[in-house]
């Protein structure tokens, strides 16, 4: 299974953020989408950082509540790892767990095309487990 099954099954949407805008704009959006993370592109197209709840937390932790007027470019992770629609989602599972990330653009061409969750995946993976099953259950009944 490929990145792009669980891109069609869950939609392309992509909530961004410009680097500009406050942290209080990016927690506003986060609270309107009911989402854990926000690309920060200032074009809508490329992406220049991701910033996420764990992001928040962790300057607000060590640089207090002024960060909330500051800009979102200071609390975003520069170096964003993005995977292609045609990656495995077996080794996308893998790279998310090892390495943590909740959150991975999807980008074609250089240009954001979708965003998929750790959430996206599990769920994904859920279905595959409950069509299995219910293949061998209709199996062994037959």
């Amino acid at each position: 299974m490929r990145i792009s099954d669980v891109v069609r099954s869950k939609g392309d949407q992509v909530v961004t953020i410009e680097s500009g805008a406050t942290v209080q704009e990016l927690l506003a959006l986060l609270n309107d989408h009911r989402i854990g993370a926000v690309v920060v592109s200032d074009d809508g197209e490329s992406v220049h950082g991701i910033v996420s709840e764990r992001d928040i937390v962790r300057h607000l932790h060590s640089g207090g509540p002024g960060i909330i007027q500051g800009p979102v470019s200071a609390i975003m992770t520069r170096e964003v790892q993005t995977i292609a629609p045609e990656a495995d989602l077996d080794e996308v599972e893998k790279a998310m767990t090892e390495n943590r990330f909740r959150h991975l653009p999807v980008v074609v061409d250089g240009r954001l095309h979708a965003i998929v969750s750790i959430g996206d995946v599990v769920k994904n993976r859920m279905e595959t487990l409950q069509a299995e099953r219910d293949q061998l259950v209709g199996y062994i009944q037959q």
